[in-house]
């Protein structure tokens, strides 16, 4: 592909947060020309009255129904689809989206962040959401798996880990992989009130929220047994993460600490080494003398990295933007990888400290 090609880009369930991210984010993209931002909800509404501080980027644009999207496109063309339709719908709008354009010959490319397209096995799914998966033959068709870790041999249909789970994997991967730890670890993660959605809850609720700390789901969130099934498919290890998620007083980023015990003896420079060979190609994971900050990275899709050894203990931090690495950032990243395109293209915002 052309470095200068443009590629009809479409926005399934483009109303919420994540939604929002990729609409600004393809518009500052070269390649990405959005075609439509679809919605149920806002079908025929302005985008700007959904989202004020994108009117400047989409004046007089509304958002599109899914049935009818499809009809302005040529026949051939290609097609960037991001879907972020929540977890249980998304796999029916999909499926549903590829059976109506099918006599179109789109050169189509799909990536998804919901959960319906991230278990390998749909038993899995079903025992996470407790209902069974309504596509699987679609769901054979999707790989699920962070940029940095999949290099080749991916498919054109993508599904985009959770924000909890990139959090863990990036500081995680290298360890398992090397096989320098014994193969359980305890997580602490904290995540902004964003990671909820849109819709409001009572654990999203501002005065719940501000200035508030709490664990929630303890060794019960669902992110860590799909973080599990990932690594296992990714590394060939079958490895126990004991996982408990905290909600924080701020509404973006997420700050992840991981420890487990060391198999073999190494100095701090030697982890560091070791990080900074893994990901020595990737653009966006930073490896960090001292423990990251999390608003060194929100509003980004950089991955901050550090690692602490003390005899056979070590500890690792996180921090990421969760609705952007963690979510649309991730996901342009991926779409960019599925077009040719270099994994950086359009992502190299610099950070907004102060937010």
């Amino acid at each position: 592909m052309g470095k200068n090609m443009k590629i009809k880009t479409v926005i399934l369930g483009s109303s919420g947060y994540v939604g929002g991210e990729l609409l600004r984010l393809v518009n500052i993209h070269p390649n990405f020309e959005l075609v439509a931002a679809v919605s149920n909800s806002h079908q025929g509404n302005l985008i700007a009255s959904v989202f004020p501080h994108l009117s400047s980027l989409y004046e007089g644009e509304v958002f599109e129904s899914y049935s009818e999207w499809h009809k302005k496109i040529n026949k051939g063309s290609s097609i960037a689809i991001f879907s972020a339709a929540p977890h249980g719908t998304a796999a029916n709008i999909l499926a549903n989206t590829l059976a109506e354009i099918s006599g179109k010959k789109f050169d189509i490319r799909i990536v998804d962040v919901s959960a319906d397209f991230r278990f390998s096995n749909p038993s899995q799914y079903e025992k996470v959401y407790g209902t069974k998966h309504s596509h699987t033959k679609l769901l054979s068709h999707f790989t699920c798996g962070v940029p940095e870790h999949i290099k080749e041999n991916y498919s054109s249909f993508v599904s985009h880990p959770g924000c909890f789970s990139t959090s863990i994997l990036l500081p995680l991967m290298p360890l398992a992989l090397k096989g320098i730890v014994n193969n359980e670890y305890y997580i602490s993660a904290v995540t902004g009130s964003t990671g909820s959605g849109r819709s409001p809850k009572e654990g999203t609720h501002h005065p719940e929220r501000h200035s508030n700390l709490y664990a929630y789901k303890p060794l019960l969130h669902r992110h860590a047994s799909e973080t599990e099934d990932l690594i296992k498919r990714s590394s060939s290890r079958k490895v126990r993460i004991n996982f408990v998620p905290h909600s924080g007083p701020f509404a973006r980023g997420i700050y992840a600490t991981l420890q487990a015990k060391l198999k073999v003896k190494l100095s701090n420079k030697d982890i560091g080494l070791i990080y900074d060979d893994f990901y020595s190609d990737s653009e966006f994971v930073r490896y960090k003398e001292d423990p990251p900050r999390l608003k060194d990275v929100v509003t980004t899709n950089y991955c901050d990295l550090n690692a602490i050894i003390d005899g056979n203990q070590i500890v690792v931090t996180c921090a990421i933007d969760n609705l952007i690495k963690g979510a649309a950032g991730g996901s342009i990243q991926w779409m960019n990888k599925l077009w040719d395109l270099n994994d950086s293209t359009g992502l190299l915002s610099a950070a907004t400290p102060w937010v």
